[in-house]
């Protein structure tokens, strides 16, 4: 019997690649236009290279953007102004862009009128992660008391405590729980490990020849396939959505 299901949030909700490639659009421009006197792929390769060193959930991207910069491309300018200008410019992108999938929000609509517990298994920061919730406008479907947030509970993925630590803070064994998540190494295998039902979902084509060290239960294209696996394998009773 399925009690619980779980979800990633990036590129499993919605697609953060897409968003990023936006957000960092958004701020390179903003900021030649304050001023900066760089051409916009050549900054944008900049700022990628910063993400990938100081990973996403650094918050001070843009000033170490502006440190690696010939001095002659901020001369005579304010620092804090062209930071600033790209600060505003990402959170615009975010107030007017950042989206769920549409099928990922018409399931879990549609899992908010079933038995299963609705939760989230994720990393990140707890406010970051649970903007994202918010701002997908996913979070009323969600069971509240079923989200995980590896920096709020002190336990980064792929460490399998962190799944373990969902189920049983539920009281739920995890062979009674699946998990959905896009990432071979981060998602799959950690679940996998405790036992859970493993959903692997592949949109896109994104990392579709990576492999981890163990194979999902399921693979996916979108969450219609989820929906039919929870139907028919696991007889879940959705009820009419009007």
């Amino acid at each position: 019997m399925l009690r619980a299901i779980f979800f990633d949030i990036d590129n499993t909700l919605f697609s953060t690649r897409e968003f990023a490639r936006r957000a960092r659009a958004a701020s390179v421009e903003a900021m030649i236009q304050a001023g900066l006197r760089i051409d916009a792929p050549t900054l944008i390769a900049e700022l990628d290279e910063v993400v990938r060193e100081f990973s996403s959930n650094y918050e001070r991207h843009f000033d170490k953007l502006l440190l690696r910069l010939p001095r002659r491309v901020t001369r005579g300018l304010n620092p804090s102004l062209i930071v600033a200008a790209g600060m505003v410019a990402y959170h615009q992108t975010k107030f007017r862009h950042l989206e769920p999938f549409e099928d990922a929000y018409e399931v879990l609509r549609r899992l908010a009128r079933t038995e299963l517990v609705r939760g989230i298994i994720t990393e990140g920061l707890e406010v970051k992660q649970a903007e994202k919730l918010v701002r997908l406008k996913v979070h009323e479907f969600l069971t509240p008391h079923a989200i995980f947030i590896s920096h709020q509970i002190g336990i980064s993925k792929p460490n399998p405590k962190l799944y373990q630590r969902a189920c049983g803070d539920l009281n739920l064994k995890p062979s009674e729980c699946m998990y959905v998540g896009d990432q071979p190494a981060l998602d799959i295998d950690p679940a996998n490990s405790i036992g859970m039902v493993t959903v692997r979902i592949l949109r896109e084509g994104h990392n579709r020849d990576v492999r981890g060290e163990s194979e999902p239960d399921f693979e996916v294209e979108n969450f219609w396939d989820l929906m039919e696996i929870l139907t028919a394998r696991y007889e879940v009773q959705v009820p009419e959505v009007i």
